[in-house]
């Protein structure tokens, strides 16, 4: 299996793993998938930095939880709202909310099988 073949099979297993339930979440999903993290070459999303996403497509209200991979991150002041920001640009998006939460506490586990193919960890 070439390696390109074998991300593709990892995206997936992970698309069916946290299946989006709207195609509002779906739609953010894309677009967290634009955002990197500025220490590592991973997008916020298979990196494992949102623990959470709730979209309500009827009123257009987002709620993201999300971690830095470290609480010291030189971007934790202004990288909630860049991502907030970011997720405002989604048509359907009226409201946005990003919480940043600590536990719990970011690991390398948390990244997709696709980031961490992409990282040289598996």
């Amino acid at each position: 299996m070439s390696f390109r073949q074998w991300r593709s099979k990892a995206e997936q297993t992970e698309a069916e793993r946290l299946p989006p339930r709207s195609e509002l979440e779906s739609d953010i999903i894309f677009v967290l998938r634009t955002i990197y993290d500025p220490e590592i070459p991973v997008n916020i999303y298979d990196l494992g930095l949102i623990y959470g996403l709730d979209a309500n497509p009827e009123n257009g209200r987002v709620h993201l939880r999300m971690t830095l991979t470290a609480p010291g991150c030189p971007v934790a002041q202004s990288f909630p709202d860049m991502v907030a920001a970011a997720v405002r640009e989604v048509p359907g998006v009226e409201e946005v909310e990003v919480e940043m939460v600590w536990e719990p506490r970011w690991s390398k586990q948390m990244m997709s099988e696709a980031a961490r193919l992409e990282l040289g960890l598996v």
